[in-house]
């Protein structure tokens, strides 16, 4: 089998938000949205990088499940 790939994304106004990433790269991820959330150039807010948190862990879950 090859390897599978989720996909998120967001939309804020004009900024557009679309992560891909694999089982091996959910913690880089999840680090991406931190640095993000930070960044005071971007829109992105905690609670933009919480929500995109849980549908990682949504999507985690359903991977298992399947």
């Amino acid at each position: 089998m090859g390897r599978e790939f989720n996909i998120l994304a967001l939309i804020k106004g004009e900024e557009r938000y679309v992560y891909v990433y694999d089982d091996a790269s959910r913690a880089p991820l999840l680090e991406t949205f931190r640095s993000q959330a930070d960044d005071p150039n971007l829109s992105l807010s905690w609670f933009d990088a919480a929500v995109l948190t849980q549908k990682v862990r949504e999507q985690t879950a359903a991977a298992v499940r399947w």
